[in-house]
């Protein structure tokens, strides 16, 4: 019965321990989203003060480029913090 019981116990233990070290810091992801709303507001005030922004096709591709990006590393970034 007490080895049942000790191996209960070392078993409890080495969960609590695993539990600890899964536990991975959600920084990044606040970092990335950050960034994205950063962006968006700037992509917006721009949109409001020139009718015309982006002012060339170029200059579209990038916005678009770099707002997927963004998207990109906030999503990985939640999937990294998740698992």
């Amino acid at each position: 019965m007490s080895v049942i019981l000790s191996t209960l116990a070392a078993a409890e233990v080495a969960g609590e321990h695993a539990a600890e070290e899964q536990h991975r810091s959600e920084a990044p992801f606040f970092v990335a989203g950050s960034l994205l709303a950063l962006w968006a507001v700037v992509i917006s005030v721009f949109g409001f003060k020139r009718p015309d922004f982006p002012s060339s096709e170029g200059a579209a591709r990038g916005v678009m480029a770099l707002s997927a990006v963004l998207v990109a590393g906030a999503m990985s970034m939640a999937v990294y913090v998740a698992l």
